[in-house]
């Protein structure tokens, strides 16, 4: 689902289901690519299993891109502000809801960043798509829903607005706030379950190629009971 968003230098695994086996075998590396490496585990010894669960098995889609790329298994440790650091020449972006979980790589030569997000397909509770939206967004959802109905417009801006601070993020190092980007999304002439996404900054963008980028483009999709959504930052 997530690699259909992507364009080809990026690889991406997922899983879909949850992973119930006990601790020793899900966290020993020893078991695979669904282990953890000792420094990564002391991260979630405290965390409940759901939680250590999908740390694990997030981390193990990471691994296997990184196999695809020719890059060394190795440990994920999250750096500042909980954003994965990844091995030298790599940037990437992870993602994990219920029942499902990928991660996205690419060589750094091939794209300067990216974003994915993966939503369970289904209204935002209340109250939240107000402290996420712009009043112009909510306008645009609106008209969205009349034409296309079925889709949780509501729950895919939510999705695109953490893509595109993941593919932020690496560029800056600051915070995006979810009132600093204005997303609007486009369906395919073919009508739902896809698109493309378009974000303007509304800060000054990050410095890529030597031009200072105002706006992020991405794709969409809904499939399986779920949301997904990328954003790509190419060099040039």
């Amino acid at each position: 689902m997530i690699e259909e968003l992507l364009p080809d230098p990026v690889v991406a695994v997922e899983a879909y289901g949850a992973d119930e086996r006990d601790d020793a075998g899900l966290y020993s590396v020893e078991a695979g690519h669904a282990g953890l490496y000792p420094e990564e585990a002391a991260l979630v010894a405290h965390a409940v299993p759901k939680r250590r669960r999908e740390f694990t098995l997030v981390r193990a889609c990471a691994r296997r891109a990184m196999e695809k790329l020719g890059v060394p298994p190795q440990p994920l440790l999250p750096g500042e502000r909980g954003a994965p650091r990844w091995p030298a020449g790599l940037t990437g972006s992870m993602t994990h809801c219920d029942g499902y979980c990928a991660a996205a790589l690419v060589r750094a030569a091939d794209l300067a960043s990216l974003g994915i997000d993966a939503e369970p397909h289904a209204p935002l509770p209340d109250g939240v798509l107000e402290s996420v939206s712009l009043p112009g967004e909510r306008v645009r959802l609106r008209e969205l829903a009349g034409r296309h109905p079925a889709v949780h417009w509501d729950r895919l801006l939510f999705s695109a607005k953490e893509s595109v601070y993941k593919a932020w993020f690496p560029l800056t190092g600051k915070w995006l706030d979810f009132s600093e980007a204005d997303i609007a999304i486009h369906v395919d002439p073919e009508g739902p379950p896809g698109g493309t996404l378009r974000a303007e900054l509304l800060v000054p963008g990050p410095v890529v190629g030597g031009v200072r980028r105002g706006a992020f483009e991405g794709r969409w999709t809904v499939q399986g009971g779920l949301v997904a959504t990328s954003v790509t930052v190419p060099h040039a």
